[in-house]
């Protein structure tokens, strides 16, 4: 399967693409990564991201767009893959749609975590580090900081949502609960059965 997992800050991605993508046997691919590992191979995608990232400024489309296009193109990612982080804004999107066509590929299915504002706060708000044996809040987990966060979201990602819908592709689950409850139900909108559901649920002899 190609899926996409969208979510707010606080809504658990991270947690549940790993394991999502476990579960479907395709690597979960975030754009945390892909930049990392650019930038610390000095590609020449992160040699031009490098010097946006220096200065302060956001990395243009064109070349996120291009280092996750070579990422989908790796050997591993043929089968499929589960995209973490990107896309971020609609026309990301759009470029996403155009790379996977020349890839003669497409989306199964963009698979949305719903939680609460409040929620969301209390959690990323409650996160702390420890700093010289001392639990320290950091800056950008302050409850105005993470309300900003989400402002942010809701203008430049929330509206992917509608975008994917219209194209038919969108399944969204409630992200409150345990992780593996969380799970099992992103496994049910993906239409994926887990191994021992399936072994569990084996006709028996009579």
């Amino acid at each position: 399967m190609r899926v996409v997992l969208l979510g707010p800050p606080g809504a658990g991605k991270g947690t549940q693409a790993q394991i999502i993508a476990g579960e479907l046997g395709v690597p979960a691919i975030s754009t945390g990564d892909i930049f990392r590992a650019n930038v610390t191979g000095k590609t020449e995608l992160g040699t031009q991201a490098k010097v946006y990232m220096d200065a302060g400024d956001l990395v243009p489309d064109e070349i996120t767009v291009a280092m996750v296009s070579d990422r989908l193109a790796e050997p591993d990612a043929k089968a499929g893959f589960l995209l973490d982080g990107f896309p971020r804004t609609i026309a990301q999107a759009e470029q996403l749609r155009d790379s996977l066509t020349e890839l003669d590929q497409h989306l199964d299915c963009v698979l949305e975590l719903v939680v609460d504002e409040d929620e969301l706060v209390r959690r990323l708000s409650g996160r702390v580090v420890v700093v010289d044996g001392k639990p320290v809040q950091r800056e950008d987990d302050k409850p105005e900081t993470v309300r900003h966060r989400l402002e942010v979201y809701r203008e430049q990602t929330a509206p992917l949502s509608g975008w994917y819908d219209q194209a038919g592709l969108l399944a969204t689950i409630d992200a409150i609960g345990e992780i593996d409850e969380v799970t099992a139900r992103a496994l049910v909108a993906l239409g994926h059965q887990r191994d021992d559901d399936e072994t569990a649920e084996q006709p028996t002899d009579r």
